[in-house]
């Protein structure tokens, strides 16, 4: 659905393919295509800048910046499909003790290696929702108190994602002006 091109800090960049989500499907295609409008979001917001302008810090003391947007995102992809619905027992990508906000801080990493994590989890996650029986099936969820349905997960992967392009939107503009989107 989505995909960026590694490059140089300079050179021109693939643009993200964003395809919309349908105007009638069934719930699970519904969601499905949703969830992946908003992962190309924010490769889309990603497109076009190199590794200093990824890192490029909103204000402080926050470390927020598009690159730790993206490696938080993997975090979230990866702890939602891989360790709830699919219930491996793995750590976090950037965090043995499972602090998401470590994923935030950016300030060493580049476009290659918080992309590759994050389209990996991607992936796998597309993979473990395919597979899983319906949007009624539940996984056990001891943060949040009991089970959660995949239609739960999914819909706040949504929420995840919306929210956190929000701030990416704002990241952006900060950086060369561009907005929209």
């Amino acid at each position: 659905m989505f995909s960026t091109m590694s490059t140089a800090e300079n050179d021109t960049q693939q643009a993200t393919e964003r395809i919309g989500p349908p105007l009638a499907a069934d719930e699970r295609e519904t969601l499905r295509t949703f969830l992946d409008y908003h992962r190309a979001t924010l490769a889309m917001k990603c497109d076009g800048l190199g590794d200093e302008d990824l890192r490029r810090q909103s204000m402080p003391p926050s470390t927020l910046s598009l690159l730790g947007l993206v490696r938080h995102m993997a975090e979230v992809e990866r702890a939602w499909f891989r360790r709830v619905v699919d219930q491996e027992d793995i750590p976090l990508v950037w965090s043995d003790d499972g602090d998401f906000q470590v994923a935030y801080d950016a300030r060493d990493s580049t476009r290659d290696e918080a992309f590759t994590a994050w389209q990996a989890e991607v992936e796998r996650a597309r993979r473990i929702e395919r597979a899983a029986t319906s949007l009624d099936a539940t996984f056990p969820c001891p943060k949040w108190g009991g089970d959660v349905s995949l239609r739960m997960v999914m819909l706040h992967l949504i929420h995840e994602y919306a929210r956190h392009n929000g701030h990416a939107d704002f990241l952006r503009e900060a950086i060369d002006g561009t907005v929209g989107a």
